[in-house]
């Protein structure tokens, strides 16, 4: 009997095992997938256009990136926004998380600016309704307001290509 109790437990230690490392680990499921956006609460930021969650059902394919100038990810993505910033028909709207003005007027300064629009997400309530569960997080919604695409932590070079590619599926749908 302790043998076959002995041989259950290796069996579903190994199963689990197997599974577990069969993921991947950037691979957070959310439920906001295939989902219209959450409504949320626009906090405009002083010389910076605004956006709320009405914009973001407007006819064209939109990325929404949550950032902070403190979040060393968010620096290594930039390059990678900017880049995303010179598709045709794609806007990158900016919800600057836990950060001050200041930083933000130096963060993209330094960096430069892809974004059409950046609010401001001071207590984090916006990234909880999004389900942000750290930063970068970056969504891709359709021409009609659906999120087809989260993508967590920042974007890589070897990364471009995927999100083009999505991008240009969702303009030509």
């Amino acid at each position: 009997m302790k043998f076959f109790f002995a041989l259950l437990f290796l069996i579903c230690t190994v199963y689990a095992l197997v599974v577990g490392l069969s993921k991947n680990p950037r691979e957070v499921p959310s439920t906001l997938i295939n989902q219209k956006i959450p409504n949320f609460e626009s906090i405009s930021i002083p010389s910076k256009k605004s956006f709320d969650s009405l914009s973001l059902i407007a006819d064209e394919v939109k990325i929404v990136n949550f950032f902070a100038s403190w979040c060393p990810p968010c620096k290594i993505e930039h390059p990678q926004l900017m880049r995303l910033n010179h598709i045709d028909g794609v806007k990158i709207y900016g919800i600057l998380k836990k950060d001050t003005h200041n930083s933000l007027e130096k963060f993209l300064k330094n960096l430069g600016n892809p974004y059409n629009a950046i609010v401001d997400d001071p207590k984090g309530k916006t990234g909880i309704i999004w389900g942000v569960y750290g930063l970068p997080e970056t969504f891709i919604i359709d021409k009609r307001g659906t999120i087809r695409y989260k993508h967590i932590g920042p974007i890589m070079e070897r990364e471009l290509p995927k999100i083009k590619k999505i991008i240009n599926k969702l303009h030509e749908e």
